[in-house]
């Protein structure tokens, strides 16, 4: 049976936000990094940019983590089991729920499973964190790989039981050499954190290979970093930047920005800049802040890109109202024609107020 995506709570113990490390004009606030940027055409005073994602050896949390997602299995063969995964993705929970309460019953691991996944987040039934964990461990005792993973997760966030967090890196460690990705990832960031485990450079290394191998694009991104930055492993920007595309085209927004400023400045990757600047784009509809003040930079110099002050400056309005303000593109934007500066105050409003 394909499992479903099972969204799992307290996962990401390190943020690695794309960083403004090349050549494109930064918000100069008090940045802990300087960066290369890249130049307007009217000469201006250079400034440092946002500091670029490096491991430490004490990574702190994020205060708003990203969710992670246990990946399908392969289908099975067996019709039944089919069904209710079918159930489950037309939205029909409470007959995937019927159907794989007969199936688990049964002694099928996978709609164990799916009872955990239905249980724990109130698809189709009443939310049960302690009903969840009971069908992942009985799924996770039967060797399904997707169900140690969910239990590590209750495990480490404290749901459906007390906390225990070497149950959970034996889960996860488990998980991760049956091949599922998300676990390989998690326990990567462990041994990164130092604090559950031991820190382990290389063997975050190891295990953020082993899950952007596999095409998850949080560990592509995050595996790129090290390589950008030669963190337990050889310094390669180049194999940093193919990581970064891979990531990339799974829309990871982190990976675009960082992935657009490789191809504007050409670093480990021949320079586009068109590419790059249709690249900010994307990352700044999406709502990155970096994205939009580099944006909003290449539009009010032409660097790359024809000029376009008053899409520019609707940009760095945006930008400044997630903290990637920039002293110098407010002195511009007070120095912009009363009616441009007006056009690009409700661009932004109108951007603001449609999101």
């Amino acid at each position: 049976m394909k499992l479903p995506c099972i969204t799992m709570l307290a996962t990401l113990l390190l943020t690695v936000p794309a960083a403004a490390q090349l050549q494109i004009t930064p918000p100069a606030t008090t940045p802990s990094a300087p960066a290369e940027k890249p130049k307007p055409p009217a000469p201006a005073k250079k400034k440092e940019a946002a500091p670029a994602p490096k491991p430490s050896s004490s990574p702190k949390p994020s205060a708003s983590p990203k969710p992670a997602t246990v990946i399908p299995a392969p289908p099975s063969d067996d019709p039944n089991v089919d069904l209710v995964f079918g159930a489950y993705q037309r939205g029909q929970y409470k007959t995937a729920f019927e159907l794989a309460t007969a199936r688990a019953q049964a002694g099928d691991a996978k709609a164990m499973t799916m009872l955990g996944e239905l249980y724990s987040n109130a698809m189709g039934i009443r939310r049960d964190y302690a009903k969840a964990a009971e069908w992942y461990k009985r799924a996770a005792d039967s060797g399904d790989r997707e169900a140690m993973f969910a239990l590590a997760m209750l495990r480490i966030s404290g749901r459906g039981g007390p906390v225990d967090k070497n149950e959970a890196v034996k889960l996860m460690a488990s998980a991760a050499k049956l091949g599922e990705p998300k676990a390989a990832y998690n326990l990567a960031l462990l041994y990164l954190d130092g604090q559950t485990l031991p820190q382990d450079i290389r063997r975050s290394a190891e295990l953020l290979r082993q899950a952007a191998d596999a095409g998850l694009p949080e560990a592509q991104y995050a595996l790129a970093t090290f390589y950008k930055e030669g963190t337990g492993v050889p310094k390669d920007p180049e194999r940093a930047v193919r990581l970064l595309q891979a990531a990339s085209l799974a829309d990871n927004v982190d990976a675009e920005v960082e992935y657009a400023i490789a191809m504007f400045n050409g670093t480990g990757t021949p320079k586009n800049q068109p590419a790059a600047v249709a690249l900010l784009r994307k990352a700044s509809r999406q709502g990155s802040a970096i994205a939009q003040n580099r944006l909003a930079w290449v539009l009010i110099n032409g660097v790359g890109t024809p000029v376009d002050k008053i899409e520019g400056f609707k940009w760095h309005l945006v930008a400044k109202t997630s903290g990637k303000g920039d002293p110098e593109l407010d002195k511009q934007l007070s120095d912009l024609p009363a009616d441009d500066r007006a056009k690009a105050e409700a661009a932004a409003r109108k951007w603001l107020g449609s999101k």
